[in-house]
């Protein structure tokens, strides 16, 4: 019997996909293809398609639904597939919503315009424009220092009282708003840690979501990582949040498609082509790519130990359970 699909509900673990491009400049599907399905092996919670680390921005808007279209048929029902919506044009945000749920997208995430540095009625129009035009759960993308536009928690809310397929927030700015998020909010959404080397102080805070980027490459640790967090258990979570940092603050640097394209290689998941305007890493670059992985490796185990069936346990709800209630 066919499983039935996985709920698109924003939590739990997300892997932002990077794009591969072959040595054409194309983007290779197939590639991406047996990389979602490695990944839904690895028991993530969902994959997105044609994010900030997906090159979304140096992609057409028929790349990106011939990719969802491609990614959500070779995962199937294992995993979650979420698209990317992002537009310099409104108009042009609420055709893709609409593009990319047809092409199998089961939630979609929904970023402010592009270039444009909106007043705040400006910006919650645009998203009230995309998520009222599509039915499938939507995830908010805030990132104040990359795009320039500040979705405040009171306009979350008050998007949410409005859109019930509004599921949940992905942060990528200052960690400190998870907490005032879910001050305000309560559990009616789920609250996504968007930075990698932030996600143990972003559990802490109330978030029940991660969008990873190193784990395209790492999605084992990631997710030991992620559990750790959830279930309160701070030694095991600081022992391999240690080790990991290093690699993990890749994901806050300007140059970050770059640099965890980079990890994919040295792991054997390259190559590590980009499009422009961004360049590739330069030899000395690569070379410290590779020694932070050789040191992550070499560092000690990979997962901290089980948990004890008579171990204490976290009282926070776990991410399946942290479904919107409206």
């Amino acid at each position: 019997m066919t499983p039935a699909p996985r709920p698109a509900t924003g939590a739990g673990l997300l892997v932002a996909l990077t794009t591969p491009f072959g040595d054409d400049g194309n983007v290779d599907r197939g590639a991406a293809e047996k990389h979602a399905v490695w990944l839904a092996d690895h028991r993530m919670d969902g994959v997105i398609v044609g994010g900030s680390l997906g090159e979304g921005a140096a992609l057409s808007a028929e790349e990106r639904v011939a990719l969802v279209r491609a990614v959500a048929g070779a995962v199937g029902s294992r995993t979650s597939v979420w698209a990317a919506v992002a537009a310099a044009r409104t108009s042009d945000a609420v055709a893709l919503a609409r593009a990319l749920g047809a092409a199998g997208a089961r939630g979609l995430l929904v970023l402010p315009p592009y270039v444009y540095r909106g007043t705040p009625d400006e910006v919650r129009a645009h998203y009230r424009a995309v998520v009222g035009a599509t039915d499938r759960p939507c995830l908010l993308y805030n990132n104040p220092p990359a795009y320039g536009n500040d979705l405040l928690p009171e306009a979350v809310l008050e998007l949410a009282e409005d859109h019930p397929n509004l599921v949940g927030v992905k942060e990528s700015g200052d960690v400190r708003r998870i907490a005032a998020l879910r001050s305000l909010l309560g559990d009616s959404l789920v609250l996504s840690v968007g930075v990698d080397d932030a996600v143990v102080e972003g559990v802490a805070g109330g978030a029940t979501g991660w969008v990873a980027g190193l784990a395209n490459a790492f999605p084992d640790e990631s997710r030991a990582l992620f559990e750790a967090a959830l279930r309160g258990d701070r030694p095991a979570a600081d022992a391999l949040y240690r080790r990991f940092l290093p690699l993990l603050r890749l994901d806050a640097d300007p140059r970050f498609v770059q640099w965890i394209k980079a990890v994919e290689a040295e792991v054997g998941l390259g190559p590590a082509h980009v499009r422009p305007p961004r360049l590739p890493l330069t030899a000395p670059e690569r070379a410290h790519v590779a020694a932070l992985v050789a040191a992550f490796r070499s560092a000690g185990p990979s997962e901290p130990a089980p948990v004890q069936e008579n171990s204490s346990r976290s009282k926070r709800a776990s991410p399946a359970a942290a479904v919107r209630k409206k």
